[in-house]
């Protein structure tokens, strides 16, 4: 199911900026028992985008009532949310563009992360490389093409996901999904200073390690980094949390982080 400023649609002007410069916002929430998982964070991550790409006038009062509709409307699944600048007259200047559109929609739940919960997924390294843009980093903007030959090549190689790196050879994250692993008690996760999403589960991860037996560092480091490793972990709001069994022909036995993590995080934010 699709909404379009709140009503019942299934498409947008042929002039929406969405369309020719994917210029917009979105975010992805889990829906449990009627009701967003995490709401709050979801719409302040809207909130920063907008800010981030200058897109003003964005109504989030709406957007949130929308957003808790879509949740009761589906009870158990996906609701995703999208802000773009709205319609806007041809030529990358913003200027005229005072109404930006809101669309919610709806999807089922990937029944898939249940299994890849108990059993694993396996990571290649993707040839796919993330340009480094400070200006963009972090916020989950519609400019999604390198994801879309991301996920191309992984569809291609027969692994469930891949490792990311930047175009200097660092890690940051994978397809759609935030990374960690663990050497010992020290827990690990790319800095996102240049590029990758800071997602919401990788947020509430670090909360769950504050006072725990583990510490977090965040880091710029290669592949390298994770074939040294005694645990590897990828997660978004969604997954929330999937161990990694293999990466290439490295195998990973433990999943002492991950046990740690996993009942916290199924557990609805407060």
């Amino acid at each position: 199911m699709y909404w379009i400023n709140g009503a019942e649609a299934e498409s947008i002007p042929a002039d929406d900026r969405a369309l020719h410069y994917g210029d917009g916002c979105f975010t992805t929430a889990r829906a449990a028992a009627g009701e967003v998982d995490n709401l709050a964070a979801h719409l302040a991550r809207m909130a920063e985008g907008c800010r981030r790409l200058a897109i003003a006038n964005a109504d989030f009062v709406l957007l949130e009532r929308e957003m808790r509709h879509a949740a009761q409307f589906i009870g158990e699944g996906v609701v995703k949310a999208i802000v773009t600048r709205g319609s806007g007259g041809r030529g990358y200047s913003i200027a005229g563009c005072h109404s930006p559109r809101r669309l919610v929609s709806t999807a089922p739940f990937p029944v898939h992360y249940a299994r890849q919960r108990e059993e694993g997924i396996r990571l290649t390294i993707s040839p796919v490389h993330l340009g480094i843009s400070p200006q963009l980093a972090g916020i989950k903007h519609l400019n999604r093409l390198e994801q879309v030959l991301i996920k191309a090549h992984i569809d291609q190689s027969g692994f469930d996901d891949a490792a990311v790196l930047d175009s200097n050879g660092m890690l940051v994250e994978c397809c759609a999904a935030n990374l960690f692993w663990r050497k010992g008690n020290q827990v690990f996760t790319p800095c996102l200073n240049g590029s990758g999403v800071a997602g919401l589960m990788r947020r509430r991860i670090f909360t769950l390690l504050e006072g725990s037996e583990y510490t977090l560092h965040e880091v710029t480091e290669p592949a390298g980094a994770l074939i040294r490793a005694d645990e590897v972990l990828i997660c978004n709001s969604l997954m929330p949390v999937l161990p990694v069994t293999a990466l290439n022909e490295t195998v990973y036995a433990s999943r002492r982080l991950t046990e740690f993590l996993l009942p916290r995080c199924l557990t609805p934010a407060a």
